[in-house]
């Protein structure tokens, strides 16, 4: 099977695709890490009538088969999370409602979930109180936990103006991890996910960061889970990872060395030598993912990095600078793999990334084993490029 792609300098250049879909044979595989996959939504291209300015149409039916598409594969869901264009798409009336219905939806087919709360109701504007901010943090959190659902404490861009220092971060996660009904798990998103949230734990030098969120973890160890770290650096969840309580799991964010992480490094004993998974690439790789999880959990490391680390150039490619705008690669895998019958995103988003980024994520999902039907997928990549760029492949 053949198809031309484009090129940066212009040419069409044929790929023979490799088109050897990596899928579990079975029933979901039993993992040895807890994993979550960060989800995307689906929208009605058809309902929506000003992608720009109004709110998303969701379609509620393609997004919840999706879910449990991650359920069947032994998944957890990571729901309303960044991936799901939190403060780049979706508002938080439309997040509150998909919470809500994907709880529902998770009690009915037994699916485990936990559910973003953050601050996005608010204006991340000079002049926003610490009071604010705490205040938008319990009203998503209430929605949450009304539901029965884990909270997972996402960064708060009104916070960066908010607070004055770590002292304020500290004090304010204190009464929101007190005001938890289960063990949360937080989340430090790097200023490459989103550059309103440089400075993040009141400072931008990250070893300092690092000291005062280990010290909020050490001091509320009870309440927390957990913490996902999306720096898109190793050493620094590495670091924090030595320094978490027993009981406490780091999951990793980081979607250019999550093989290697989660594999683990031998230097210490438990929870210490290894990473856990909340990721936004495991939305689109969710079956490669599988098998290679099942690999691990049988001891056979080394046939899990075969299968998991040619999933990296993917990902590298998808979550490439500007970094925020990953989601369209994450969509535009799942339009390829029969997930949802369009390429539109909430915001139009889709819009944020060119051709031949699309053209190196088809490649790339072809060679790592991630496209479902490469017949179909070859179908849609070529009637992508003709109506995109006037490229018949």
């Amino acid at each position: 099977m053949q198809i031309l792609l484009p090129r940066s300098d212009g040419r069409l250049v044929p790929l023979a695709m490799k088109a050897s879909p990596i899928a579990p044979a079975g029933p979901a595989p039993a993992f040895n890490r807890s994993v979550y996959a960060a989800a995307h939504v689906v929208i009605d291209p058809l309902a929506t009538t000003h992608p720009w300015d109004g709110p998303p149409a969701i379609d509620w039916e393609a997004t919840l088969a999706f879910r449990e598409h991650l359920y069947r594969l032994g998944f957890k869901v990571a729901e309303a999370m960044d991936t799901a264009q939190r403060g780049m798409g979706l508002d938080w009336p439309s997040a509150r409602e998909l919470i809500q219905r994907s709880a529902r939806h998770a009690r009915a087919v037994g699916g485990q979930l936990a559910c973003g709360a953050g601050t996005d109701q608010l204006a991340a504007q000079p002049g926003v109180t610490l009071a604010q901010v705490e205040g938008a943090y319990r009203e998503q959190m209430d929605v949450v936990q009304a539901e029965g659902c884990p909270v997972v404490l996402m960064a708060s861009r009104a916070l960066v103006q908010a607070a004055r220092g770590p002292q304020d971060y500290l004090q304010l996660y204190d009464r929101l991890l007190d005001a938890a009904d289960q063990p949360v798990v937080l989340h430090w998103l790097g200023e490459m996910f989103d550059p309103a949230l440089r400075g993040y734990w009141g400072s931008t030098d990250l070893a300092q960061a690092l000291d005062t969120v280990a010290a909020l973890i050490a001091a509320k160890a009870p309440k927390v889970e957990g913490i996902k770290v999306s720096l898109l650096d190793a050493q620094w969840e590495r670091a924090l990872r030595r320094r978490l309580p027993a009981g406490v799991k780091m999951y990793t964010g980081d979607d250019f060395h999550y093989a290697e992480l989660m594999a683990g490094d031998g230097t210490a004993a438990g929870e210490g030598g290894h990473s856990h998974g909340l990721l936004g690439i495991f939305d689109p790789i969710a079956p490669v993912a599988a098998v290679a999880l099942a690999e691990l959990a049988q001891g056979r490391s080394g046939r899990f990095r075969e299968l998991l680390d040619p999933t990296v150039a993917l990902s590298r490619e998808i979550f490439c600078a500007p970094t925020r705008h990953y989601k369209a690669g994450i969509v535009f895998l799942a339009w390829l793999n029969g997930h949802q019958k369009h390429f539109s995103m909430a915001g139009a988003m889709q819009s944020a990334r060119g051709a031949v980024h699309f053209a190196k994520v088809f490649e790339l999902a072809d060679a790592c084993g991630a496209l479902a039907d490469p017949q179909r997928a070859s179908a849609r990549m070529k009637s992508y490029l003709s109506v995109a760029c006037g490229v018949e492949a």
